[in-house]
């Protein structure tokens, strides 16, 4: 079934002939590395069984070891269409199991991908990384059967997904993701391993919704609305953040965000006053 995709020129010898090149416009940023790509792919939970989604594909590094890795099913969403001469050439070798939908992943609906549910995993680009993720942790909490995340960001961004209350990267991002799944920081890598090089380094983050967190969650907006206010000030005393009785909460208001686990988040996003967000 992979062979097809084996027998396919290296990527930067298909850009060569397309004449493709990274847009900065997009946040593009390409993996080369078929080592790294395929120990992305490998890291999809069940990926024999399982559709999976990806976003911005661009030459197809990553696109190509998840097929060569036995997914069942590819979709990748790509902005960009002057990728489409490689991409259409990975699509005749994968024995159908690749399709591309070139379009903004932002606007792209993906609740009927898949009845059974479905992974997600991409090198994201580095300009709209964060704000897909917001949207697909809404999307969990409201539902949606995305059964992992198996994401590239850059590695500031990936440690304050995983960060707990008190390390310094604990924010907004920290308690959205930790009070819907499960996270965690796979391994780190290089910026020399991208095509252009970028000045930060990266690493690849494992997002598995959990069941049981979700369903102690009442309305996922309040609780953003909830973390971006007192976040947005984090230096600040919350009480002169938000005028309420925070004694009921086991509070002074004296305490600042980053000193509030996620679970006290939680329970102050079912009894807030939603007008004073």
């Amino acid at each position: 079934m992979t062979d097809k995709i084996v027998s396919l020129p290296p990527v930067s010898e298909m850009m060569r002939e397309s004449g493709l090149e990274p847009k900065k416009q997009f946040g593009q940023n390409f993996l080369f590395d078929l080592n790294l790509t395929s120990r992305i792919a490998r890291n999809i939970p069940d990926i024999e069984n399982t559709t999976v989604v990806e976003v911005g594909p661009g030459p197809g590094g990553l696109t190509r070891a998840i097929l060569m890795s036995g997914v069942k099913k590819l979709i990748a969403i790509e902005k960009d269409k002057t990728t489409e001469p490689i991409l259409s050439k990975i699509i005749d070798a994968s024995d159908g199991r690749l399709e591309v939908i070139y379009g903004d992943a932002l606007k792209t609906n993906l609740s009927n991908v898949d009845k059974d549910g479905f992974a997600i995993c991409s090198n994201l680009p580095y300009n709209v990384g964060t704000e897909l993720l917001i949207g697909w942790m809404h999307k969990i909490a409201s539902g949606e059967k995305i059964k992992s995340l198996t994401l590239m960001f850059q590695k500031e961004v990936a440690q304050r997904i995983v960060a707990k209350v008190g390390d310094t990267q604990y924010g907004r991002l920290s308690v959205l993701c930790n009070l819907i799944a499960d996270t965690k920081i796979l391994f780190d890598v290089p910026n020399t391993a991208f095509v252009p090089r970028p000045k930060v380094q990266s690493a690849v983050v494992q997002i598995i919704p959990n069941k049981n967190k979700i369903n102690k969650i009442d309305d996922v907006s309040v609780l953003e609305k909830l973390t971006a206010k007192l976040f947005g000030q984090r230096r600040k005393m919350i009480r002169g953040i938000i005028k309420t009785d925070w004694a009921q909460y086991g509070l002074t208001g004296t305490e600042r965000a980053e000193e509030i686990s996620p679970e006290l988040f939680l329970k102050i996003s079912h009894n807030i006053d939603v007008n004073l967000l």
